[in-house]
């Protein structure tokens, strides 16, 4: 193929395009992150938590971790806070 033998393709102005949809992560918690969640505001730890349900402590950490990215929040005292005011965790 010779250099100069390819058609220039029209070029597409960047101020018109607009970035792809974003899908929303699922802001209502599983039940099984439900669980663990009533199990951090009983005051357990992650290891007593795993020992309770027979789940490993890297399992509840992840659940943890995955609550707090649907939550949005840093660290455990804004996820409980969060919960109670969205009313997934209820004070009894």
């Amino acid at each position: 193929m010779a250099k100069g033998s390819a058609k220039p393709r029209p070029r597409k102005s960047l101020m018109n395009l607009e970035p792809p949809p974003r899908t929303r992560r699922p802001e209502s918690l599983t039940s099984r992150e439900q669980e663990i969640l009533e199990l951090i505001w009983a005051g357990f730890k992650n290891k007593e938590i795993g020992s309770r349900l027979k789940i490993s402590v890297k399992t509840v950490e992840a659940h943890r971790a995955n609550m707090m990215k649907k939550m949005r929040v840093s660290n455990t005292a804004q996820l409980l806070k969060t919960a109670i005011q969205g009313g997934s965790l209820r004070i009894r």
